[in-house]
């Protein structure tokens, strides 16, 4: 994510800032938000470590809602948490797609004819 972004543009495109500055900015959250979801299933019980997972996304999906209202211009509260909401339910949607094919795949080869 952060190479993507700092390769983008050089900031005279979006007014974003340099890449250098996107980069880092960019690889610092995927960092804490890849290890703020990850970090519960470290926990040995595993529902306790789901549904603090499912917290720690909640969190993450509201902040990322908050920096979208705060500094993107002409964004509503509401339109930033409708926009980050569909995104989320689109993530899930796209796991549970790929859990299903991936099972039925592994009971397709384990199957002896």
């Amino acid at each position: 994510m952060g190479v993507s972004e700092a390769l983008s543009d050089d900031g005279t495109l979006t007014g974003r800032g340099g890449p250098w500055r996107r980069g880092i900015v960019t690889w610092v959250g995927t960092l804490i938000g890849a290890g703020g979801h990850s970090l519960p299933f470290l926990i040995s019980h595993f529902q306790t470590a789901f549904v603090l997972a499912i917290v720690v996304v909640v969190i993450e999906l509201m902040a990322i809602a908050w920096v979208r209202w705060r500094y993107f211009p002409g964004t509503t509260v509401r339109s930033s948490v409708i926009q980050v909401t569909v995104a989320g339910i689109v993530v899930i949607a796209v796991g549970l797609i790929f859990r299903e094919r991936l099972a039925s795949r592994r009971r397709a080869h384990s199957r002896v004819d």
